[in-house]
């Protein structure tokens, strides 16, 4: 007897790329909307009540930050997958100060990572031979200004307060890594990293992946990078509608308004204990802005949650000593009270 074995049709690649990005489309079209009719239709909450207000703003930016998320991230994955670190440390080991400073400043931006990734990134860049100075450049400008949150900003905001947040951002990271660079301070990195030293460049292996296995990839990272921030968006957001639904204007004009001349190194200070990403702070950020507090206040708060946060300080201090830490600390709070104070300012 002759068993035949039935292969089951596949899906053109093209086809499901397709599909999917009409399906991400039509659920950004009717995100908002369905929001409101759940709010004031199925529950019958009032329009202008704190608490409809509230659940409304919850209800509408939670799937479109996750939409944001699943169709940016899953694009970014794919770009980032032909820069790995591997191939990062030895372009920024064979530049300069200034000119690396900036490079690293760059790829920060295109390659995210959470001040979890410190150490490990740490130490590959310090045994791959890349200065201090750039190091900081590149850890300073991953978290804070990744690209994740730049086109999450951009769809929430435009693009003028996305792109004055990356200026911001990299501006920070690059007079950061030129001051620290500057300062001579390797002797105050942790002696056991520089035993990791590699004494010679070692050969890079090359892998060859298909566009279906990318997306595959890209796919998974996505996946499980959403589950994993899935409990600090809904915390995000929920405060979020709680500022936007609850909190005075005149309290939050009284500490971060324009009136108090000591908002922005307030808010950062305020930010200092929290922990979070870079997009689980937009709808925070959001809310803040809605209730009157000024751009420079709101995005020293965002970039001080990101890049100065306690948890990031417990994590760094297992590589470097107590001066540098300092240092790095001194050096990025400046540089974002500096920018608070600016965008203040120039944007009124």
């Amino acid at each position: 007897m002759t068993t035949l074995a039935l292969r089951r049709p596949t899906i053109p690649l093209p086809v499901v790329t397709a599909a999917a990005a009409i399906a991400w489309l039509m659920a950004w079209i009717l995100e908002a909307p369905a929001a409101d009719w759940v709010t004031f239709s199925v529950l019958g909450l009032e329009h202008g009540t704190h608490f409809g207000e509230a659940i409304a703003f919850f209800l509408e930016d939670l799937p479109k930050v996750l939409l944001l998320l699943t169709g940016i991230v899953t694009i970014v994955t794919l770009i980032r997958g032909f820069f790995p670190p591997e191939r990062i440390r030895p372009i920024l080991a064979r530049r300069g100060l200034v000119p690396g400073s900036f490079a690293a400043a760059g790829l920060g931006v295109v390659t995210p990572f959470c001040s979890c990734s410190a150490v490990p990134l740490f130490i590959g860049f310090v045994e791959a031979g890349v200065p201090l100075g750039v190091t900081f450049a590149f850890l300073i400008s991953s978290p804070m200004v990744n690209e994740v949150a730049l086109v999450m900003l951009w769809g929430l905001f435009g693009p003028g307060i996305a792109l004055l947040y990356m200026a911001a951002g990299l501006t920070v990271a690059i007079v950061g890594g030129l001051v620290i660079g500057r300062l001579g301070l390797e002797r105050y990195v942790a002696d056991y990293v520089w035993k990791l030293q590699a004494p010679a460049a070692q050969p890079m292996i090359s892998i060859h992946l298909t566009w279906s296995d990318r997306l595959s990839d890209a796919w998974m990272y996505t996946r499980d990078l959403v589950r994993k921030l899935l409990p600090y968006l809904v915390a995000g957001i929920g405060l979020g509608a709680l500022i936007h639904g609850y909190a005075p204007t005149d309290l939050v004009a009284a500490i971060g308004g324009r009136s108090n001349p000591f908002a922005v190194p307030i808010v950062v200070v305020l930010a200092v204990p929290m922990y979070s990403n870079a997009a689980g702070t937009i709808p925070i950020v959001q809310a803040l802005l809605g209730k009157g507090m000024p751009l420079g206040t709101t995005l020293a708060f965002m970039m001080a949650v990101t890049a100065i946060s306690l948890p990031e300080f417990v994590i760094l201090r297992r590589v470097m000593k107590l001066p540098l830490l300092a240092v790095f600390i001194g050096v990025v709070a400046t540089g974002i009270v500096t920018i608070g104070y600016l965008f203040n300012f120039v944007v009124s």
